[in-house]
């Protein structure tokens, strides 16, 4: 089993439609920390070397304001993201030499497929006036991971999927790559993992009224700080 707690410190950059109002999302990483209220993450992994599940959650809280027209509007958007996956290894080379934790140095590939289940709340309040609309999808998803070890410490992970397919989403795109140093933590094998992080996302739903018409176009993107920890 694997335990890897993180912190993804992400912009926000995108448009979103709420009850007839139209708002530019924009939270750049500079102001990450200023509009985050509250931020929780974690990935969790089982795997038996050749194949393997994992789940990924994350639970973020921000807010915002933006002035158009003399008027002051506010955004607030909790946001919950839990991923569901399984993995299987194609491909795998041994590299020559053994990584601190006595395995052979390699270099594998493995393709994964999964659901990704996203729910979003917004409120937006202008002049007075306040409305919210909450919305939940499950994008399917398709991808590859790869990892290799550079050295004996240091490895390098990297993994892209695709998904929604109008199933859920119209479209959804996640991609990360890792930089990771192995050392010992509380006694057991940890690897230290600092990195770069994508999810993009454009979903949108209406009823008949066409007045509750709800968009959510958003790329978020920035730097991931954590560790794995083996058991």
């Amino acid at each position: 089993m694997i335990v890897s707690p993180y912190v993804w410190a992400a912009s926000l950059k995108g448009d979103a439609s709420l009850a007839g109002f139209d708002t530019d999302v924009d939270v750049p990483f500079s102001d990450t920390l200023d509009h985050l209220d509250l931020a929780l993450m974690g990935n969790i992994e089982l795997t038996n070397g050749q194949w393997g599940v994992y789940f990924d959650g994350q639970h973020v809280r921000t807010s915002q304001d933006e002035e158009l027209l003399s008027h002051v509007i506010g955004l607030d958007i909790k946001m919950t993201t839990l991923a569901f996956g399984a993995f299987y290894q194609v491909y795998e080379q041994e590299l020559g030499g053994k990584t601190i934790f006595g395995k052979p140095r390699t270099l594998s590939l493995e393709p994964t497929l999964g659901l990704r289940w996203t729910k979003l709340e917004a409120d937006v309040s202008v002049a007075g006036f306040n409305t919210s609309k909450s919305a939940d999808w499950a994008d399917p998803f398709v991808g590859l991971r790869a990892n290799s070890d550079l050295g004996e410490r240091w490895n390098l992970v990297a993994e892209a999927d695709v998904g929604g397919f109008d199933l859920g989403s119209k479209l959804s795109v996640n991609v990360q790559t890792y930089l990771g140093y192995r050392t010992e933590m509380f006694g057991q094998p940890t690897i230290v993992r600092a990195g770069y992080r994508l999810l993009y996302q454009d979903y949108e739903s209406d009823d008949f009224t066409g007045t509750n018409r709800f968009r959510w176009d958003v790329n978020q993107h920035g730097p991931v700080i954590g560790f794995s920890m083996l058991f």
